[in-house]
């Protein structure tokens, strides 16, 4: 089974050493709101893959697109601001390590800052997930196995200041695509150790700081 090492919202200083090494992990997800040259340099130590999806604290990153090396936006050359290496998982579906990630990054928008969207916004984006996710499962069968997300679903996990609330639409989301695991950031537990939820056989972990995870399908189809 894969093993994961997950992180989001707080830089863990203990992995931005050599210490890193020590991990035997098979990839590297991201779930926003961290500095991108620290998620490249646990993909450059790990020597493992980056699928990440953006914070509301991150930079705008719509509009590129990346062929190989080469980035453009708007059919020009253009330096990518993200992470070296990594593969912007918002609103896509990525294979990586065995392991089908879909992704939504973004919160609930409370100002005019970037990878922030409506309730009625994120549900259109997760309306397109979902019709890319059962492209992709006509095209090969390959079930969703993680919905990485950076803000959890609205009343699991969420809390009650609007810029925390949760979004409605990763229920349907979750229920459409049935994946083992929702991982999402963005609620800070301030040394608390935050509970994991369930929604139907999706476990929903806030996976806030690091932790390395076996994430696998144990679900059927």
């Amino acid at each position: 089974m894969p093993r994961a090492l997950v992180v989001a919202d707080e830089v863990d200083e203990r992995l931005w050493t050599g210490a890193v090494h020590g991990l035997s992990v098979d990839l590297v997800l991201s779930a926003g709101d961290l500095p991108f040259d620290y998620l490249e340099f646990l993909s450059s130590a790990l020597d493992r893959p980056l699928v990440f999806v953006p914070g509301n604290h991150d930079p705008d990153l719509s509009g590129f697109t990346r062929y190989g090396g080469l980035s453009m936006r708007d059919g020009f050359p253009a330096r990518w601001p993200g992470p070296a290496g990594g593969t912007n998982a918002d609103g896509h579906v990525v294979d990586a390590a065995g392991l089908r990630i879909a992704g939504l990054g973004g919160s609930v928008r409370y100002s005019d800052g970037p990878n922030q969207w409506t309730q009625a916004q994120q549900a259109r984006r997760a309306r397109r997930l979902m019709r890319r996710a059962r492209w992709r499962a006509w095209r090969d069968g390959g079930p969703v196995d993680v919905l990485l997300t950076h803000s959890p679903p609205r009343g699991v996990g969420d809390r009650d200041d609007p810029p925390h609330h949760g979004f409605g639409c990763l229920h349907p989301a979750v229920r459409r695509l049935r994946p083992d695991w929702l991982l999402h950031g963005h609620i800070h537990p301030y040394g608390e150790h935050p509970a994991e939820h369930r929604i139907d056989g999706t476990r929903v972990r806030n996976v806030v700081g690091a932790h390395v995870l076996e994430l696998g399908r144990t679900q059927g189809g």
